[in-house]
């Protein structure tokens, strides 16, 4: 279990960072609007694709974002907000299947 959740550490990370800092940069609903629809899902994506280019396919990526991010609903937004966590979920497994397309090609 170890082996195969220690290579997915730099992501959530990155994930970890995304979801509960960037919220703290919404001024208003507009800027938490784009923060959501737009810079969330591509960082998601980006960190889908990285993942699969690097190490393949793993369903624990799209899993861990799900978990990391639902307990910011209640921190920074409403209850309306749970469906973004499945939507950033469905990013990094979409980013992870593009990603593999150039797995091992280095």
């Amino acid at each position: 279990m170890k082996r195969k959740l220690g290579p997915l550490w730099p992501y959530i990370a990155m994930m970890t960072t995304i979801f509960y800092l960037l919220p703290l940069l919404a001024r208003d609903t507009g800027s938490g609007m784009l923060l959501m629809l737009c810079v969330m899902p591509l960082a998601a994506l980006l960190a889908g694709v990285a993942h699969g280019a690097r190490r393949g396919f793993s369903l624990w990526l799209p899993v861990a974002a799900l978990l990391l991010f639902l307990p910011t609903i209640p921190l920074f937004y409403n209850w309306t907000a749970w469906p973004y966590a499945v939507v950033y979920a469905l990013f990094v497994l979409a980013g992870m299947g593009v990603g593999r397309l150039f797995y091992g090609r280095r």
